[in-house]
């Protein structure tokens, strides 16, 4: 089972395994906003529900600044399970990473030049850039936001998000979702 983890201002900002929750409670780094009853830690003769949510009592220094981790995991969620090319879904376990400028004419492996691709796509456009094999980005590729990782980190198994979380998880898309300009 996961903890979502809450910061100062009751924003979440990530999920980590149960027992790591406990060990930032038992450190004083911590506080226990939400327990799980229908589980329980015990250490010793104490036994306490497992923890569900905690909040951060102090700032986590850099954890803004670094970002969302450039890593297969991240791409994935970040492009939605999908060939940026054709729109099919992909398994993570099958798609490719797809570089948009290719490295042999200055592409880099970064953010912004490497999409979710299908091997079927990603053969037929070769060393060339989509301008070059006939094909278009289904979306621009950008280096996601600190606060759009983070939910894409929280939610990365959504099918055993605990009911808890839901009010939590609702707060990231008010802060974090472009307002409509009509």
């Amino acid at each position: 089972m996961d903890t979502l983890v809450l910061d100062q201002s009751y924003m979440p900002i990530n999920r980590i395994p149960w027992r790591d929750a406990v060990s930032m409670l038992l450190r004083g780094r911590a506080e226990v906003i939400e327990e799980d009853d229908s589980r329980h830690v015990t250490c010793g003769q104490f036994s306490w529900g497992m923890p569900s949510i905690i909040r951060t009592l102090y700032h986590l220094a850099g954890s803004v600044r670094r970002g969302v981790k450039f890593n297969r995991k991240n791409l994935y969620f970040r492009d939605h399970g999908k060939c940026q090319y054709c729109g099919c879904k992909v398994a993570m376990d099958d798609f490719e990473f797809e570089h948009v400028i290719p490295k042999g004419q200055g592409g880099t492996t970064c953010w912004e030049n490497i999409v979710a691709s299908c091997t079927k796509c990603n053969q037929f456009k070769r060393n060339r850039t989509p301008h070059q094999a006939g094909m278009t980005l289904l979306s621009k590729p950008t280096k996601p936001k600190a606060s759009t990782g983070s939910l894409l980190m929280i939610l990365k198994d959504t099918a055993n998000i605990p009911r808890s979380w839901r009010d939590y998880l609702v707060s990231i898309g008010y802060w974090t979702v472009g307002l409509d300009p009509d």
